[in-house]
């Protein structure tokens, strides 16, 4: 590891301590799950916002209940656009302590740092604690940085979690207005540039022995849900050319997306969801139900593979005489980060000592909302365990945690808005 100096060795220590603490809010014991304004995401914003309160900032929540830090800039500056950064506190179920998380307690210590030394910008520095971009309770993802960006969906308040509440209904129980959640949507002016702070989730930065890396584009990604009619007969009765058998359909579709799309670096498609249904170990399957997802750093890539999976579903369809029925659950295009805030960040991981590594995002990112009102760029850092994510095993060392913490400085200290 580079010398890294002791105020970003401190920085990445906090942080690290902040993470584990936060770990604590869940709502299930033994495991880390924390949703959408239930007691436990309430009370880690409580946590987050005593935190950005000692680092010397003011805070104030929206009625998405997105906790909002702002470190003013110096006298004479305090109109400037600023520069803004955070990630997401809620959690996948089981999830992991750093998905999220990071990208809050990483910035905020770093503000810290600064106010202790009394330094101050030419600009402010807003961290938010998005409440929400998972989607698990209420399945709507995004929330947090959509009201942020004033791209919310309204329609998305009638949605119910698992006991039957509304979103609607969980705001106002929260103490919060959702029908003014439009008006606290930040306008363009007010921000210089959204940098998010976030660990990689993959292998990458890890097999190449690199602490972090630029994000270049974060994925465009299309997703389907398909269902495959066959006829259902006996296992031993039925001769094998005369079968329409709907889960050997949906698995040769499966292998065909595998083969579609491990023809380009950067495009990916999976089968996450695969059941046969009401099957038996002696019926030939008659219904089979899958998901399909594609996702791409460039856009062109990504529906080039659709085209040509929807055309295969129907050769393997009319081959196989069986019916296959698709319904599109989302679509989104790719964001592409920002090349002069990618330039800014690679030019402080240079500083830092090291290679400059760029690489996509397959993942989604809060970035990808907050793309609608200011350029966007991303910092990734490495995940330990073969880069596992959204899961207890989900790792990475105080030493990572350091070397974000100087190049997220290096960047900020060096910003032009």
């Amino acid at each position: 590891m580079n010398a890294v100096p002791g105020q970003f060795r401190h920085a990445g220590r906090q942080a690290m301590q902040w993470a584990e603490q936060l770990a604590q809010y869940s709502e299930a014991a033994g495991m880390l799950t924390r949703t959408y304004l239930t007691a436990e995401h309430q009370a880690a914003a409580r946590q987050l916002s005593e935190w950005m309160e000692q680092a010397g900032m003011t805070v104030r929540r929206d009625n998405a209940g997105n906790v909002i830090g702002r470190y003013q800039a110096r006298p004479g500056c305090e109109s400037a656009p600023a520069l803004v950064t955070g990630s997401h506190f809620d959690t996948v179920r089981n999830g992991g302590k750093y998905d999220g998380n990071l990208g809050i307690v990483l910035p905020v210590a770093c503000i810290a740092e600064w106010h202790r030394q009394g330094r101050r910008f030419d600009f402010p520095i807003e961290v938010i604690g998005f409440a929400e971009e998972e989607g698990v309770r209420f399945k709507a993802t995004l929330l947090g940085s959509r009201a942020v960006a004033g791209t919310f969906d309204q329609a998305v308040l009638e949605n119910r979690d698992s006991q039957g509440l509304t979103m609607r209904e969980a705001i106002r129980a929260a103490g919060y207005d959702p029908e003014r959640i439009a008006a606290d949507a930040w306008p363009r002016a007010a921000v210089a540039a959204f940098v998010e702070v976030h660990i990689e989730q993959g292998p990458l930065l890890l097999n190449e022995n690199l602490p972090v890396g630029v994000v270049t584009a974060i994925s465009g990604a299309t997703r389907f849900m398909a269902e495959v009619r066959g006829l259902a007969g006996h296992a031993g009765t039925v001769p094998m050319h005369m079968r329409r058998d709907a889960a050997m359909a949906a698995a040769e579709i499966g292998l065909y997306i595998e083969r579609r799309c491990s023809i380009k670096p950067g495009l990916v498609g999976t089968m996450g969801m695969l059941e046969v249904v009401q099957g038996a170990a002696n019926v030939v399957p008659g219904l089979a139900t899958f998901s399909i997802d594609i996702r791409a750093e460039q856009d062109s890539d990504r529906l080039a593979a659709v085209a040509e999976v929807r055309a295969e579903i129907e050769r393997i369809a009319a081959r196989r005489q069986v019916e296959i029925t698709l319904r599109q659950t989302h679509e989104a295009a790719s964001v592409p980060c920002a090349p002069r805030l990618q330039q800014a960040l690679a030019e402080a991981i240079a500083a830092a000592g090291w290679p400059v590594r760029h690489l996509p995002s397959g993942a989604g990112h809060d970035a990808m909302a907050m793309a609608a009102i200011a350029d966007v760029a991303m910092l990734f850092v490495r995940c330990g365990n073969g880069g596992i994510s959204h899961h207890p095993d989900e790792t990475m060392t105080e030493d990572d945690a350091a070397i974000a913490a100087q190049v997220f400085s290096g960047l900020v200290e060096q910003f032009q808005p």
